[in-house]
């Protein structure tokens, strides 16, 4: 947590600093496709964009030091796998293992097949949070202002502003349910796995009904530690939009510096050019 308040301090100090310079706040908007907002970007996405990356670096080596531990314990509970009375001369040693691996790849590859657009639907819906709020404020603004005979504040855009996180808000759910239907189909399914790969060796009798709990158990460890990035992937597409977000700001910033000069219609021209040069 100390590394996380030190890092978003020092992130939105940079991005202050180079939002304030050369009156960019007023610039940073004009002639953009897209509004960019930076008010939310800097105080929501920066802090996101820095908490999510130690969370998610703690995680992974919780799941590394898991794997390590219960590796061995499969490996030796499991032991090896007689493929002789299918009529193959082959023993695999610590087969368990490898199909805890091969289970953990099948399951990450559906989870990135399904949740593949998440980072673009979460950025699309910060987007309109903070089309949301920004409405809400110049609404605000509007009311405390003088105001001509017969004209209030106007309410409109608020009404389609939500409309819009509404609509993203019902696109992020629908990859939220996919995405918990392999997570949690994921942990019920594991332990059930690992006692139909015990079932040969238990029928034959060269494994116990103890060592068959032992190494399901063993299983469900090995491939929930080799499945973090299932466990994961909400808050890593989380991070990713947001990272995005704040990485597309500093480069408007930095496209206004560069061209301090220039008119924003001539820095978009500028950058479309370079862009299909790209």
């Amino acid at each position: 947590m100390t590394f996380q308040r030190q890092w978003r301090e020092w992130l939105t100090l940079n991005l202050l600093s180079v939002w304030l310079a050369n009156d960019n706040y007023r610039r940073v908007d004009v002639g953009a496709r897209e509004p960019q907002l930076a008010e939310y970007r800097i105080a929501e996405d920066a802090r996101v964009a820095t908490d999510a990356p130690i969370d998610l670096v703690v995680g992974l080596l919780a799941s590394l030091l898991t794997a390590g531990t219960f590796v061995v314990v499969l490996w030796t509970v499991g032991g090896s796998l007689d493929l002789t009375r299918l009529g193959i001369d082959l023993e695999l040693p610590g087969y368990l293992v490898f199909a805890s691996m091969a289970y953990a790849a099948l399951t990450t590859g559906a989870m990135i097949a399904v949740g593949r657009n998440m980072a673009h639907v979460i950025e699309r819906k910060n987007q309109a949070e903070s089309e949301l709020k920004f409405s809400v404020a110049r609404l605000r603004e509007s009311a405390s202002a003088p105001e001509a005979p017969g004209h209030g504040p106007q309410t409109a855009p608020i009404g389609l502003a939500l409309s819009e996180v509404i609509r993203q808000w019902r696109r992020l759910c629908g990859q939220h349910v996919r995405t918990t239907l392999v997570s949690h189909g994921n942990t019920l399914l594991a332990p059930l796995i690992g006692l139909i790969l015990c079932v040969p060796k238990y029928i034959h009798g060269t494994m116990l009904l103890g060592e068959v709990t032992q190494a399901a158990a063993a299983f469900a460890a090995v491939q929930g530690a080799f499945n973090w990035l299932v466990d994961n992937y909400p808050r890593l597409a989380e991070w990713a939009s947001s990272a995005s977000r704040v990485g597309i700001l500093l480069f408007r910033l930095d496209r206004l510096e560069t061209h301090t000069d220039q008119p924003p219609d001539v820095v978009d021209g500028l950058a479309t050019e370079r862009a299909g040069r790209q």
